[in-house]
């Protein structure tokens, strides 16, 4: 049996098509997950959206500490200005994310500039989900 050179070509992109399909299919990894994870939150705390930032806790966390409780917690001392996930670590159901956070102080009056300082935030696998852990 003979192929047109038409029929060839349709038959190789329907073989790329489908081999591409079958490599979106693989999971991203858990460092970029809670890479992307941790970036959102910290994008949601600059915004001042403490809400969205709440929803990046453990459930299991949530389920002992409201929002209002959560939200008299967060900042005070300075305004965030950038943050930036500089690695992420990880174990088998934890991670560990070390962000880089620009910040302005709020009571230091005389200060105009922007102090940098880091943290490393661990992330908790928990019901398929990465989640933030935080002490109670």
């Amino acid at each position: 049996m003979k192929f047109s050179a038409g029929a060839m070509r349709t038959a190789a992109v329907m073989a790329l098509v489908a081999l591409s399909g079958c490599a979106a299919v693989v999971p991203p990894s858990p460092e970029k997950v809670v890479e992307q994870r941790a970036a959102a939150r910290w994008e949601a705390l600059i915004a001042g959206d403490i809400q969205k930032a709440y929803t990046f806790t453990a459930p299991s966390y949530r389920a002992v500490t409201s929002f209002e409780r959560y939200s008299s917690g967060i900042g005070g001392a300075a305004t965030w200005v950038k943050a930036e996930v500089v690695r992420v670590e990880c174990a088998t159901e934890k991670c560990t994310a070390v962000v880089k956070i620009e910040a302005k102080p709020i009571l230091a009056k005389p200060y105009n500039g922007t102090i940098t300082t880091g943290v490393d935030e661990t992330w908790l696998l928990e019901d398929g989900q990465w989640w933030l852990y935080q002490k109670l």
